[in-house]
């Protein structure tokens, strides 16, 4: 079968029309168009002869492919051309496969480049899917697959063959092409429609970084004209094909949000932008379009796009951009030129060429020209390094410079690169010397001129000094006594507020620049300077042509000759006007806070005197018959912290023995005396003789009417001694404590709302009995309280802690506090009772 008898590859875009009736409709055409009509007759005339150029080129290519294996086995038989025919017939015959087929195996045999490497990985992966299918799967009842069937495996043979076909016709038609037009229409129609692509586009890639668009298929006239000229720097699918050497494979263009020639004919299809290069240098890209998005590629796929591209390469290896009307015709310097441009150069430089490896890629750069300014980082003469490998001389380009890597990028891209204060390392006797030096690496025609420029340490040394007085607004000076010459520098002159051609103000006038108030310093400073011949500095207000007073500082130092005269005078004058106004700030500050601490230790003072006076650390006991009563408080130990927290315990008229603690929200004076108002208030509500449950309910009224809107919680109980009864009720408090023989339990609790939330509410009340020897505590959370623990663990610390029980009630106390694990630094309250 001929190649003009090809049938369609799955996946081609099929064709409109009705199966079978061999003629092609467009669908744009009228409605009431039909194949009888004048132009239905025109159209189908012209989709006839356009099917039949395409089948003449595609037999032409065949023929070619054809005749180049009749070459290849004249020259491996020997023979003539008649007998390789006769041959080339017989073989085919008996390897089953049509004359086209066995004419590029025979090729690729022979030839061994890209497109045979790509047709030997398609054939593998192929014939390794063919022997899975033909083994079949152990549980398929049916068994193995019939090796002359028409299953899956003998399909994947076939279109393997057909890759080949492809390429090596696509090859046949690139090469045959006088324009790379052509070159685009040959790939599209040979190798790139069966793989699904609907459109293809070459770039060439200029000197400038611009890309020319001069060959497409597939795209409308239209578009092609709208694209033909990218400039550098623009973002656009083929821009990323070229900056990256492995290609970009984009699953939709719309995906990307990048622009491209065809975006709104195939917005949602696949793009590929391979770039196309040889020998390391890359002369444009391939730019392949689908109309559906494309789903990843198998690598057989990938290796074909990219012999596809080096094809292309080679057509715009000698391609000519047209040149517009009036324009010269643009001169490419050859390496001999370029010496002649570097020795006309006032920089080091380098005039590089490619080195090739026996492969025919990119391997390094040949030193071919040194000029005469070029100075060697090690110190090397010129006749060292010049016809030297780069990475032969500069081992260390390769290394954390990049400067190989970017000579690299330039001669493949044209790019041209730039850098400052790039760091070069050259090794001499293994021994590491490095320098900074800027960098230029330019391509021009086919080699590279890299220039630099190693940085001289004296001219390093005046720009760092230079950025210094900046940064610091320093301005120096020198002033000749005997001659009265007088140096400023700009930032001296931009100090003064003078201009740099105004004449500068000798030292003797220092002072009628000054406020008349620095007078005296700038007098000592002068004499110091001049008449004691010393070292001197002071700071004076000057005052500015333009009425800006700047706080300065000026150092000085005498020069003397050999006899020890005075011959002039080399300082310094800085701007301190910022660090003066900062430390008038920050003197203000200190005294403002200063102030502030005085008064926050007053008032700590006076809180902590008013709670001393009113709940001292320990309260003189209460004598009740067969009880034991006993009072504790201990005071934040920051002062800052002084608090609420409050204690009572008092005998009351009816007999009965009052015992509460409480906690005020808050800290500092204000805490404090709502502290003294709620326990004054609840003394005075006790001898109503009113239950704890009632007294807390008035304690909520004080504290939510007369106290500023406070909240707090307390516990309040009433014990009868004569019934050793205790009544109590809590107001958001922790429950009193009992101990009892071995061990210790909080009371029940009972409901009851902290103080001063609402403006009223009613508290329950509870009873329990005492006996002899039980010991009954009420505390504030000062005593408990933990940062990083909840408050049920830290209850539970405080019940195993007062179970051993001491000997006197006081002793009990004390063993609490001192044993308290509390970390919040709060005040504490501690009431106990003991019966018995």
């Amino acid at each position: 079968m001929s190649v003009s008898e090809r049938p369609g590859e799955p996946g081609e875009p099929g064709e409109p029309g009705e199966p079978g009736d061999g003629v092609r409709r467009d669908l744009s055409d009228p409605v009431g168009m039909t194949p009888l009509s004048p132009v239905g007759r025109l159209a189908a005339t012209v989709d006839r002869l356009s099917r039949e150029v395409r089948a003449a080129q595609a037999e032409a290519e065949g023929r070619a492919l054809i005749e180049l294996a009749k070459g290849v086995l004249v020259a491996r038989l020997g023979c003539g051309p008649a007998e390789a025919a006769r041959q080339l017939a017989e073989l085919a015959e008996q390897s089953r496969a049509t004359p086209l087929e066995f004419a590029v195996d025979v090729i690729n045999q022979a030839a061994r480049d890209r497109v045979s490497e790509v047709t030997d990985a398609f054939l593998a992966a192929t014939a390794a899917v063919r022997a899975t299918t033909l083994e079949g799967d152990p549980d398929d009842p049916h068994g193995p697959q019939d090796p002359h069937g028409t299953g899956a495996g003998e399909r994947d043979g076939t279109v393997a063959e057909s890759a080949a076909v492809r390429l090596r016709a696509a090859e046949s038609g690139a090469l045959a092409a006088d324009d790379t037009q052509a070159v685009a229409d040959a790939l599209l129609e040979q190798a790139l429609r069966p793989l699904g692509a609907v459109a293809v586009a070459i770039w060439s890639a200029g000197y400038d970084g611009a890309l020319t668009l001069v060959g497409s298929a597939g795209f409308p006239p239209a578009e092609a004209a709208r694209w033909r000229y990218v400039p550098p720097d623009v973002a656009t699918v083929a821009r990323c094909g070229l900056t990256e050497r492995s290609g970009q494979w984009f699953a939709s263009l719309a995906g990307t949000g990048l622009p491209s020639v065809g975006r709104h004919q195939y917005p949602q299809g696949g793009r590929v932008a391979v770039p196309a290069g040889t020998g390391g240098r890359i002369h444009g890209v391939l730019e392949i379009a689908w109309p559906v998005p494309l789903a990843p590629q198998p690598p057989q796929v990938v290796r074909q796009v990219e012999a596809l591209a080096e094809l292309c390469a080679h057509t715009l290896e000698s391609y000519t951009p047209p040149r517009e009307p009036g324009q010269e015709p643009r001169v490419i310097p050859d390496a001999v030129e370029l010496m002649d441009l570097a020795d006309g150069l006032h920089d080091p430089a380098l005039v590089l060429v490619p080195h090739l490896d026996a492969a025919g890629q990119l391997a390094d750069f040949r030193i071919q020209h040194v000029n005469k300014r070029f100075m060697d980082p090690a110190g090397r003469p010129r006749a060292v390094v010049g016809g030297a490998l780069l990475l032969e001389a500069y081992p260390m380009a390769a290394g954390d410079s990049e400067l190989f890597q970017n000579v690299e990028r330039v001669y493949a891209t044209g790019e041209p690169f730039r850098a400052r204060h790039l760091n070069l390392t050259a090794l001499v006797d293994q021994v590491p010397l490095a320098a900074v030096a800027d960098i230029s690496i330019s391509r021009h025609g086919n080699a590279v001129l890299l220039i630099w420029r190693i940085e001289d340490e004296t001219a390093r040394l005046a720009s760092l000094l230079q950025h210094a007085q900046r940064l610091g607004r320093i301005g120096g000076f020198e002033e000749n006594l005997l001659t009265g010459e007088i140096t400023w520098n700009g930032q001296l002159f931009d100090l003064y507020g003078r201009p740099h051609t105004s004449t500068p103000v000798p030292l003797e006038e220092l002072a009628a620049h000054a406020h008349p108030d620095d007078a005296v310093a700038i007098g000592r400073f002068l004499r110091t300077l001049l008449h004691h011949r010393r070292p001197a500095s002071a700071a004076f207000r000057l005052r500015r042509p333009d009425g800006v007073t700047r706080h300065v500082r000026v150092v000085a130092e005498p020069v003397l000759d050999t006899d020890d005269r005075l011959l002039l005078v080399r300082g310094a004058c800085q701007d301190i006007s910022a660090q003066h106004w900062t430390e008038v700030a920050l003197a203000a500050t200190r005294d403002q806070l200063a102030h502030t601490e005085q008064q926050a230790v007053e008032r700590a003072r006076l809180t902590l005197q008013l709670q001393h006076a009113i709940m001292p650390p320990a309260q003189t006991p209460l004598r009740v018959p067969d009880l034991q009563v006993a009072v504790r408080y201990r005071p934040a130990e920051t002062e800052q912290l002084v608090g609420g927290d409050w204690y009572d315990a008092v005998m009351l008229p009816s007999g009965l023995v009052l015992l509460c603690v409480g906690d005020v929200a808050g800290h500092g004076i204000e805490a404090a005396t709502s502290m003294v108002v709620l326990r004054n208030a609840l003394r005075g509500l006790a001898v109503t003789g009113a239950g704890p449950g009632q007294l807390l309910s008035w304690l909520n009224i004080v504290a939510h009417h007369l106290t500023g809107g406070v909240t707090a919680t307390a516990v309040c109980g009433l014990y009868d001694p004569a019934r050793r009864t205790l009544r109590w009720a809590r107001a958001g408090h922790l429950p009193p404590v009992l101990v009892r023989g071995p061990g210790a339990e909080p009371l029940p609790l009972v409901r009851g709302m902290l103080l001063g939330a609402v403006a009223e509410t009613a508290y329950e009340e509870a009873e329990a009995e005492l006996a002899a020897g039980d010991t009954l505590l009420m505390y504030t959370d000062g005593l408990i309280e933990r940062r990083d623990r909840p408050v049920e663990e830290a209850l539970a610390q405080l019940l195993s802690t007062v179970r051993p029980t001491p000997n006197t009630l006081d002793q009990h106390l004390d063993r609490l506090l001192t044993y308290s694990r509390s970390d919040t630094d709060d005040d504490t309250c501690l009431v106990g009772i003991r019966v018995g």
